[in-house]
């Protein structure tokens, strides 16, 4: 089952200057910047209150980032909910007739296992899964 929202995941065109507006908006810097070259993404991370935002930068013109932006311009890219056991969450949506976009659970950032569920299937909103690596 899922727990709570992990994080809510914004496209930006660019990392620096976005991560200066979010400074400038939560009153702090950003906590963490990490690069997932298997998904063409730099990532930083803010906290605001307990709620965590992620700010997503294409690496690559190819990437799922740099296509979402060129389709969608910046914005709410993806919701995500962290759970005890993604692979038990895929297999269990997957019977609920959602379309999983990760049928085994990869590597993300933050130190978290991710799977995706396709908007398709959830009302135009991009879910991601994430466990946390132990």
């Amino acid at each position: 089952m899922m727990n709570k929202i992990e994080h809510i995941g914004i496209a930006v065109k660019s990392l620096k200057e976005s991560n200066l507006v979010f400074e400038k908006l939560f009153g702090q810097p950003a906590y963490k910047e990490e690069e997932v070259e298997s998904e063409g993404v730099k990532t930083s991370f803010f906290m605001n209150g307990p709620n965590k935002i992620e700010l997503l930068e294409a690496t690559k013109e190819d990437s799922p980032i740099a296509k979402f932006i060129d389709k969608k311009g910046e914005g709410i890219h993806h919701i995500a909910f962290d759970v005890d056991d993604i692979e038990a969450e895929i297999s269990r949506l997957k019977e609920e007739g959602f379309i999983v976009l990760n049928e085994k659970p990869k590597k993300g950032a933050d130190n978290k296992l991710v799977a995706f569920l396709h908007p398709k299937s959830t009302n135009g909103v991009l879910i991601e899964l994430c466990q946390e690596i132990k």
